[in-house]
């Protein structure tokens, strides 16, 4: 609410200054993210203010920003992809981002959505990977994956993608919320409980290097959890949307050697009700000159963030583009 208080008192003095004559439309486009200690919620603001062009602000040519004419933009943060999916399919946010596997699970209408599916969800691009964390207390060890049987165990927030993928992917190795003390918390939370000793373990998928972990990294440490190769195969069986996938060493400095893991993509969504030129022009933002810069120097995960993989995987997750967006990379040659 703070957030938004200060774009709108912003764009209205922005407004004033240009004089009426020169007044423009504004519109807010509120953009679902995830909790502060994750990935989404850092990117989802760098996308915010790359497709923000607040009434009566300076424009693209004249070095202003390349943003949306008359876009607010917003980065709201949220319980991530399962949230984020419910409350654009009803209208109350324009976008949001979310993991691919919960993308087309809530579309579709299948597991957790089964009988729920959410028909309005469209895509606007791929973000970037999402690795999968097991993190454990410095020093700790597990056996395999079915050695968390009897333990604390985080497993993300409610209606989140992470926790849906985690139900799956345990619930293979008989894993299940009988046989665990499940914790519901955000990436946060479960770093302070990991630190305090009140859990043995929790998940996370987020892109690299995620911020709640540095904390923990550089003040109790941690371990994180390396799958084997046949754990991956059966990760991707359980949730095929997770690929194989490598923590390279050093990512957090406390963790000097490789962790094999797997992956799923972080994608940008929207409703299909929404206006295919607005859809369009914040397509064409998002991959603007001053978009790249703010996607280069605002987190480690911006980098590869890409008009060259953009529609990487799309096709297989089975969700239609946006025709705003369809539109601008057929423009760009990349359909």
């Amino acid at each position: 609410m703070k957030l938004t208080k200060k774009l709108l008192i912003a764009a209205l003095g922005s407004v004033l200054i240009a004089g009426t004559g020169m007044a423009q439309e504004m519109k807010f486009f509120r953009i679902g993210t995830g909790g502060a200690g994750g990935t989404y919620f850092p990117i989802g603001g760098i996308i915010a203010n790359a497709i923000s062009n607040p009434p009566g602000s300076r424009e693209c040519g004249k070095g202003g920003n390349c943003g949306v004419p008359g876009l607010v933009a917003m980065a709201q943060s949220t319980n991530a992809s399962a949230h984020n999916v419910n409350a654009i399919q009803a209208g109350q946010m324009e976008a949001g981002l979310s993991g691919a596997a919960t993308l087309h699970f809530a579309y579709h209408g299948i597991g957790k959505f089964e009988g729920n599916a959410k028909p309005d969800l469209r895509i606007i691009a791929n973000l970037y990977p999402e690795d999968l964390h097991l993190v454990l207390p410095k020093g700790g060890n597990l056996k395999n994956l079915a050695d968390l049987k009897g333990k604390r165990v985080g497993i993300a927030q409610a209606g989140s993608g992470t926790q849906i993928a985690v139900e799956l992917i345990i619930g293979s190795h008989g894993v299940n919320r009988g046989n665990i003390e499940e914790a519901e918390l955000n990436n946060s939370q479960s770093a302070e409980r990991i630190a305090d000793g009140q859990l043995d373990a929790y998940f996370y998928a987020a892109g690299t290097p995620v911020a709640a972990m540095i904390q923990l990294d550089n003040t109790k440490g941690m371990e994180l959890y390396n799958f084997t190769t046949a754990e991956i195969k059966k990760a991707n069986k359980a949730v095929p949307y997770y690929i194989p996938s490598k923590i390279p060493a050093g990512t957090y400095p406390g963790i000097q050697y490789d962790v094999n893991t797997v992956a799923v993509s972080g994608i940008f969504v929207t409703n299909a009700n929404q206006d295919e030129e607005l859809i369009y022009q914040v397509t064409k933002a998002m991959w603007s000159d001053t978009a790249r810069k703010l996607l280069d120097n605002g987190h480690a995960k911006g980098k590869v963030i890409t008009l060259e993989t953009a529609l990487d995987g799309v096709a297989g997750i089975d969700v239609p583009l946006h025709p705003g967006a369809l539109r601008f990379y057929k423009e760009k040659g990349l359909m």
